[in-house]
């Protein structure tokens, strides 16, 4: 062998070794294993056309486990119906600058809290899994909903109507407002 081409072998291993750890994929943390969750992904995900929440439950009883992951994906659900009609009632605040603008977003907050505390308009369930663990012999509950976004808008001008600390022209305000919203959520489709 040419005295040249000795050293050859020994560089060659010594590259390999240290490209061999360059080429492993990523991972989490050291001891982590990454958990594929029901539910995920784009379709599971709020959009211009839909309000989607998704919820995880774990209990000794499948109902129990049922329940909480009810409860947490309505929860999941108001929380955004809630936040974007802050922000649709914070422009409103911004773009008018009477007295009474503050008075109508008061009024209308107080009405997205009252239709969240009663109930979500045409909540539809996409999907639902069990998983029952042999080993702690408990289930684990995933579901999905989603709500339409013009119908829960729609729901929520009929709910103003019937409020009766609602005057008429903050009910007009509140029209103008939703009605913005629905074509908005008309527009995106689905």
């Amino acid at each position: 062998m040419n005295p040249l081409l000795r050293p050859f072998p020994l560089l060659l291993i010594a590259l390999s070794t240290l490209a061999i750890p360059a080429c492993k994929s990523k991972s989490g943390p050291v001891g982590s294993t990454k958990v594929n969750m029901p539910f995920t992904g784009g379709k599971y995900e709020s959009n211009n056309a839909w309000f989607r929440g998704t919820g995880q439950g774990a209990s000794v009883k499948q109902n129990i486990a049922r329940g909480k992951a009810d409860s947490d994906a309505k929860n999941q659900l108001a929380g955004q119906v809630g936040t974007n009609m802050r922000a649709v009632t914070d422009q409103y605040l911004g773009q008018t600058e009477n007295a009474s603008a503050a008075d109508v977003a008061d009024k209308f907050q107080s009405l997205v809290r009252e239709v969240m505390s009663t109930e979500l308009a045409d909540l539809r369930k996409i999907g639902e899994e069990t998983y029952f663990n042999e080993t702690t012999k408990d289930f684990t509950v995933y579901v999905a909903y989603e709500i339409k976004k013009n119908a829960m808008f729609r729901f929520m001008k009929k709910q103003a109507r019937t409020n009766a600390r609602v005057s008429e022209q903050d009910l007009k305000v509140m029209d103008e407002i939703l009605d913005q919203e629905i074509k908005k959520a008309e527009a995106a489709g689905e």
